[in-house]
């Protein structure tokens, strides 16, 4: 069965433009409804970093959660993040993002590759003390920008880290778009075969015409897990390509109908793409 992970913190994060928090809570509180596996609502970092997620903690507080199966995620990039996160008994995942990248690391968490390693070491602790799941991020996990040093071998060195120390689940993340089947395939190929007792998840941006030939190599790879955004909203900014996303949530949907491992409410999704137009406009 396939999981689904609905990320609007994804698509919200990089607009200028401040979304209400009341809007927020309308489009995630619809997100709920549908039956994703998990939702990634939100981040506890610096509002000087994303100042779109500052409010954070007041969306939390206006979720309707009673009715709602899927899990919350709320991404955190130090330990001062995670200990905010973990107060809260709703939030059920903690993300970390993990660049392969150096520079990447660098620009999104202010430090290094094995300073970062230390730092999941210690979100380890508190999630495990907090009964949270942690979820590693690898991102720039097809290569960089930056024209530094990029093999699947390095990705899968920092994998086999990670996993030592504990790590039982990893994203793997095409932050700018670069991936292709051949490479998406190895890669995957590589963590199944090596590091077999975690779980794999794919976290793809891509242009529209090209989302299938990606899903496909990854789901052959063994995958079973991946991220998406209503409409594709979202991306990175390092693409450099505006017409580099997120993969759609439509897509999947229809891509993976009959193998979805939560009932799906198609009624409560159209209304929740509707909402879509109103937050993304």
């Amino acid at each position: 069965m396939v999981k689904l992970t609905e990320c609007p913190r994804d698509a919200m994060q990089g607009i200028d433009k401040f979304i209400p928090t009341a809007s927020k809570i309308k489009y995630i509180n619809a997100l709920l409804k549908i039956g994703f596996d998990v939702v990634d609502f939100g981040s506890f970092v610096s509002s000087k970093s994303i100042p779109q997620l500052k409010d954070t903690s007041k969306v939390l507080s206006g979720l309707e959660l009673s009715s709602s199966s899927s899990k919350l995620l709320a991404v955190v990039a130090n330990e001062r993040g995670a200990h905010d996160a973990s107060q809260y008994e709703e939030i059920n995942v903690l993300g970390f993002p993990f660049s392969i990248s150096e520079e990447f690391q660098l620009r999104n968490t202010n430090t290094s590759r094995e300073q970062s390693l230390e730092t999941v070491k210690k979100i380890k602790d508190i999630s495990d003390f907090s009964n949270k799941k942690l979820r590693v991020y690898l991102s720039m996990g097809f290569g960089n920008p930056y024209g530094e040093e990029y093999s699947s071998d390095i990705v899968l060195e920092w994998g086999c880290k990670l996993a030592q120390i504990g790590i039982r689940e990893f994203a793997i993340s095409d932050t700018t778009g670069v991936s292709s089947p051949v490479s998406i395939s190895s890669l995957f190929e590589m963590f199944s075969r090596e590091l077999n007792a975690v779980e794999i998840s794919a976290h793809f941006h891509s242009s529209p015409n090209n989302w299938k030939e990606k899903i496909v190599s990854a789901y052959n790879a063994g995958c079973r897990s991946f991220d998406s955004t209503i409409k594709g909203y979202g991306g990175c900014p390092f693409a450099k390509d505006e017409l580099v996303g997120n993969i759609s949530t439509e897509n999947l949907v229809g891509f993976f109908a009959d193998q979805l491992s939560s009932p799906f409410d198609q009624n409560a999704f159209n209304e929740a793409m509707k909402i879509s137009d109103e937050v993304f406009e």
